[in-house]
């Protein structure tokens, strides 16, 4: 679990979410289904390409890597240490996700690791009911409905390790660049590749804005779906467990109850079996001395976590 003298204490008041902001996460959410069924109405008579595919793909690996080895594992938990060009390219990559700005970001996570599945936590699918609504109504709010609902406490509080790093604090305050990069970049890769604006059309669309979604509701299942079901090896002061089908699909961040027992461990697939190409990323950087100071909790402390 986090250090709970993080926040110190919630203050009375938290200010409500303001109404533009509610539509710009309103939007951010309904526009990649948007974008997937013109996708769908356009490849049912053109076909899906491998430009189209490759985009989708390349760019989910990419920034899908840049939320969970750079946003996860080293802006918020510090898990391994890097240099201002890998900071740099972790910042930007994570950022193209558009899942908001780094210090929002690691404010909201460092959030829910010190309230766990506890009433301030910012997207526990427990405490919504009993039963099967309370069920669907819990995994709704876990897994989106906290965008829009606002903060439940004042997070800034969280991050002042972040604000006094000056390269990470310009990183996160050009954001609205990076979410224009995020939709550039495809484009005009399918636009070289097919020398044509359908090219570039169908860049953004599966490269930018699909994908965009693509990463969102995989990255939301992590708060949602691992918070329900899966298997829990490990102690933990909360719900969180391992789903072998996000832990896939997210990169290695499914191994969630691995996570919430280390959360600084720069691995979460503890097993040999448990897919975890986060890691792998990290691993490798490491070999070629572009990180260091990578943690992993040693064998023994793994031992005495164990649920007997």
């Amino acid at each position: 679990m986090a250090d709970r003298s993080l926040a110190g204490a919630v203050d009375d008041v938290v200010p409500p979410m303001a109404l533009s902001t509610r539509i710009a996460n309103l939007i951010v959410i309904l526009v990649p289904f948007v974008g997937l069924a013109a996708g769908m109405v356009y490849a049912w008579g053109w076909g899906l390409g491998w430009t189209e595919l490759s985009l989708l793909f390349g760019m989910y690996i990419l920034t899908g890597l840049g939320i969970t080895v750079g946003y996860h594992r080293f802006f918020t938990h510090k898990s391994f240490s890097a240099g201002p060009v890998v900071t740099t390219v972790l910042g930007i990559l994570g950022s193209m996700a558009v899942e908001g700005s780094i210090i929002r970001w690691a404010s909201c996570h460092r959030s829910h690791h010190h309230h766990s599945d506890h009433e301030l936590d910012p997207h526990s699918p427990h405490g919504h009911g009993h039963g099967f609504w309370g069920v669907i109504k819990g995994f709704y709010m876990a897994h989106m409905g906290w965008i829009i609902r606002g903060d439940r406490e004042l997070l800034d509080r969280y991050t002042p390790d972040l604000r006094k790093n000056p390269l990470i604090l310009w990183l996160s305050n050009k954001f609205p660049l990076w979410i224009v990069l995020s939709l550039a970049v495809p484009a005009l890769i399918g636009g070289l590749i097919d020398m044509s604006w359908r090219g570039a059309f169908l860049g953004l669309l599966w490269g930018g804005i699909i994908r965009i979604g693509m990463v969102h509701h995989i990255t939301w299942s992590v708060n949602s779906v691992c918070h329900l079901w899966g298997t829990r090896p490990f102690k933990s002061h909360d719900h969180s467990r391992n789903n072998p089908i996000v832990g896939v699909l997210a990169l290695g961040e499914g191994w969630h109850n691995n996570h919430h027992a280390f959360p600084t461990s720069a691995r979460h697939g503890l097993r040999w079996w448990q897919f975890d190409l986060s890691y792998i990323v990290i691993w490798v950087m490491a070999r070629l001395g572009l990180v260091w100071n990578v943690r992993v909790p040693a064998a023994e402390r793994q031992e005495s976590r164990r649920r007997a």
